[in-house]
């Protein structure tokens, strides 16, 4: 009967197959299989179109989050690679089914695809700590761990630092260092992988620390200790020869803190300072100190010129110009004094005189002051003698001239047969033009002359 429906009514035959079998358009022609399920990372993941019951297909198209994906080298299967959380997402695929191919093109339901992690990132820690003192032991602890699910497989570790391998693969997780010096210091990484697999994780870099302690520091002061005054400027240097930085230098008085300054870099430090008094005398010290350690400084004693600082020459920068103010003034009031007790005396040619005649050509004694200005500004009286000749005719005795102790005294006289000579009372002459006062005959010759 239904035979002849059939042959009879063609549209009664299709009527039959379309209820037996998905509408034209509809996904239930093809449905999407992913491989391997669960996928993990590393895992080869297998995107496979496949028809209702198995039916051939043609044409087929992968997408993923409904972008078109790279058409498959065979009909229905796409190889993606090895999965990467990146990987996650909406998959589908389209094509045609070949009974049907008068249906036209049909789509499959969309397949989510997680992607699950194998393991997590590894974490890098240090035992005891990151920051620790030289010559302490050093433990690097490299932890993740598998997925249950493939906790059957065992992980390999390496470490690193500052781009130096220090140990390659291996199944220990963790590097221990008896002793760590400060060249130990760096930038330290472990890599993880499981065993025959292709996933490689790295950890976070961790910044590790050994710090070498200070050693004594070394307090020098300039530019010296002792014989200083009030005025002087003073530099404390303290310096310590081991020890990573940052250092901190703190200076001390008696015990007491004057300042502190830190060095990022390593080195000395400095501390100048005025010396005002002398509170400012003491024993001064210095110490170095960083995360791990602390030194003291042998003392050092600032000691001072006098009970109170006084200053000298060479230490006070203002003593010397008040000194030569000083020295100046004391010379301009001895000028003035030697000026105003000074004798008036009048220079030039010596007066004529005439002499009295000599009874019997007896010669006669003249004596006389010779006041002679020297270098310094004092007058030198030397004494004079003349004596006249007898048979002479006694005549003015004009302008002589003379020498004394073999040097040449200049003078306006000249000797017209009297003799005569010059002794000196004070001080030696000097070049300058002498003058002479008060010529006499002495008493003797009076007497003489009276008896004659």
């Amino acid at each position: 009967m239904s035979l002849l429906c059939a042959r009879t009514d063609p549209m009664l035959l299709c009527r039959i197959v379309l209820f037996f079998v998905p509408c034209v358009g509809q996904s239930g022609w093809l449905y999407l299989r992913t491989l391997p399920d669960p996928v993990f990372e590393g895992d080869i993941l297998i995107l496979q179109c496949q028809g209702w019951k198995n039916t051939a297909l043609s044409q087929v198209q992968f997408y993923k989050d409904r972008k078109l994906l790279r058409n498959p080298k065979a009909k229905w299967i796409l190889h993606m690679g090895t999965a990467t959380l990146e990987s996650s997402g909406q998959y589908s695929c389209t094509g045609k089914v070949t009974p049907t191919l008068h249906l036209g093109t049909q789509r499959s339901k969309m397949t989510t695809v997680q992607v699950q992690e194998l393991f997590p990132p590894p974490v890098l820690s240090a035992v005891p700590s990151p920051e620790l003192r030289e010559g302490s032991p050093l433990t690097l602890r490299c932890q993740t761990e598998l997925h249950p699910q493939r906790s059957a497989s065992r992980l390999l570790f390496s470490f690193h630092k500052d781009g130096r391998t220090l140990q390659n693969w291996g199944p220990h997780s963790e590097l221990c260092l008896p002793e760590a010096r400060e060249g130990a210091s760096g930038l330290y990484w472990c890599q993880a992988t499981p065993e025959g697999s292709r996933v490689q994780k790295q950890s976070p870099h961790l910044e590790v620390r050994v710090q070498a302690p200070v050693s004594q520091p070394l307090l020098t002061l300039r530019p010296r200790s002792t014989g200083l005054a009030v005025g002087n400027v003073v530099e404390l240097l303290c310096e310590t020869q081991n020890g990573s930085p940052p250092i901190l230098y703190s200076f001390y008085l008696d015990e007491k803190i004057l300042g502190n300054h830190s060095v990022p870099h390593g080195g000395a430090a400095s501390f100048p300072f005025t010396v005002m008094s002398e509170q400012d005398a003491g024993s001064y010290s210095c110490q170095a100190e960083n995360n791990v350690s602390k030194e003291t400084s042998e003392p050092r004693t600032l000691s001072l010129d006098g009970p109170w600082g006084l200053p000298t020459l060479t230490s006070s920068p203002w003593f010397v110009p008040c000194l030569s103010v000083s020295l100046l003034g004391v010379l301009v009031i001895a000028t003035a004094l030697v000026a105003y007790f000074r004798p008036w005396r009048k220079t030039g040619p010596i007066p004529t005189q005439n002499l009295p005649p000599a009874p019997g050509g007896e010669q006669h004694p003249l004596y006389g002051n010779v006041t002679w200005p020297n270098e310094n500004e004092e007058d030198d009286i030397y004494s004079s003698m003349i004596i006249v000749p007898k048979k002479s005719e006694a005549g003015p005795a004009e302008s002589a001239s003379g020498t004394w102790a073999g040097k040449h005294m200049p003078g306006h006289l000249e000797a017209q047969g009297p003799r005569w000579s010059i002794r000196k009372h004070l001080q030696k002459p000097s070049l300058a033009t002498p003058s002479i006062n008060n010529l006499a005959p002495c008493k003797e010759s009076s007497q003489r002359e009276d008896s004659s």
